[in-house]
């Protein structure tokens, strides 16, 4: 192998490290956010008030860590947005509700 062709092996190497890393560390946060976001939504009575929501976001939340896990972190971040929005939703029907 040729030193350009090994150079460029490294930095390929590099890059897909890099990009990877990224994914890990945005997926954990919005996990976290999508958890807090969900306790949030579930002590303002959340599971009676707004059941669909309530189990739509818990369900979701569940995926994004499933996916987390198999290191699936592009669709771990999407599952954990979408289980944002729905408790969101969820929070937005109860004050409706008021």
């Amino acid at each position: 192998m040729s030193k350009r062709g090994f150079g460029l092996l490294l930095v390929l190497l590099f890059f897909s490290l890099s990009l990877s890393g990224c994914y890990y560390f945005s997926a954990k946060k919005e996990i976290g956010n999508a958890q807090a976001l969900l306790d949030q939504f579930k002590s303002a009575g959340g599971p009676a008030k707004a059941p669909y929501e309530y189990c739509t976001a818990e369900k979701l939340l569940d995926v994004s860590r499933g996916e987390f896990d198999e290191n699936d972190y592009k669709h771990s971040v999407e599952f954990a947005v979408r289980s944002k929005t729905a408790s969101q939703a969820g929070l937005a029907e109860m004050n409706k509700q008021k």
